[in-house]
């Protein structure tokens, strides 16, 4: 089975070369391709890894949503795999990737396993809680999840090609998120299922400077309005979760629970408010 990589990036250069490099290992023989699927830059990131073909698309305008797509039309692969540009694979990732669907055969899309590279309390200080990495991790065995992370994940073409490709009002450079959560929907619903594969396993970066109360507010109230695109949901049910999201919040705050806590609390409000923001369509 042949396997294409399609590694979304906007703006990163020294991590898209991170990233590739630890691909190269595997892409060398020649059964798997690399797509570079860039976005929202003026000019294509120069990059060449010397015996590694390299596909690279460039969209100048933004949405990362956008050229996944153009990639997915453009990849020969059985197996499409998605990756951020902030992290890099373990040795063996596309091995594992293979693995777990020649093995799998119930599964039609794939979660990775996602770690920190470092650990976030370590680098960060006690503001870690604020940092929104997508982590994603089930433990040692492969099990049926809800739906797939975008920073790490895979899918058999055929089912992309069955329900169709990403949803462009969403993901970064459009609506800002939610593009995966939308796909596993739509998956679950023309009756494919998604595991978890723990051997495909990815190290994501800590950017310090994602410790930040105010950006993590911004994104959770960004994904409540993205979910109201892609979701029904109706006046009452939003004001319902505004209201237990507040009640919430405060018991938290009343009973001094821990940062964590807080955060958490903070974030099911502001993804409440975010969908009252959709409200108006």
């Amino acid at each position: 089975m042949k396997t294409t990589a399609i590694i979304a990036t906007h703006n990163r250069p020294d991590s898209l070369r991170r990233l590739v490099a630890s691909l190269a290992p595997e892409v060398a023989a020649g059964s798997r391709e690399i797509i570079i699927a860039e976005n929202g830059t003026l000019a294509p990131t120069q990059l060449t890894i010397e015996g590694i073909p390299l596909e690279h698309l460039h969209e100048p305008r933004a949405g990362k949503c956008r050229v996944q797509n153009r990639a997915i039309a453009q990849a020969s692969g059985e197996i499409l795999v998605f990756l951020d540009d902030d992290l890099v694979v373990a040795p063996s990732y596309i091995e594992a990737v293979e693995d777990f669907f020649d093995k799998h055969r119930e599964f039609a899309a794939m979660k990775g396993r996602i770690l920190p590279a470092e650990d976030p309390k370590k680098k960060v200080g006690p503001m870690a809680p604020y940092l929104d990495l997508p982590i994603a991790d089930h433990g040692e065995q492969v099990v049926e999840v809800r739906g797939v992370l975008g920073a790490n994940m895979a899918f058999r073409a055929d089912a992309i090609k069955q329900v169709g490709p990403f949803d462009e009002r969403l993901g970064p450079g459009a609506g800002g998120h939610e593009e995966e959560t939308e796909m596993s929907h739509r998956l679950r619903r023309a009756g494919f299922r998604i595991g978890y594969a723990p051997k495909a396993l990815v190290y994501h970066d800590v950017d310090p400077s994602r410790a930040n109360r105010e950006r993590f507010i911004k994104i959770a109230r960004e994904r409540g309005r993205c979910r109201m695109l892609h979701e029904k949901h109706s006046a009452l049910d939003v004001i319902a979760k505004n209201a237990i999201a507040m009640t919430r919040l405060r018991i938290a705050q009343l009973t001094r629970a821990d940062l964590p806590r807080i955060a958490r609390e903070e974030r099911r409000l502001a993804i409440a408010r975010g969908m009252f923001d959709g409200l108006g369509g």
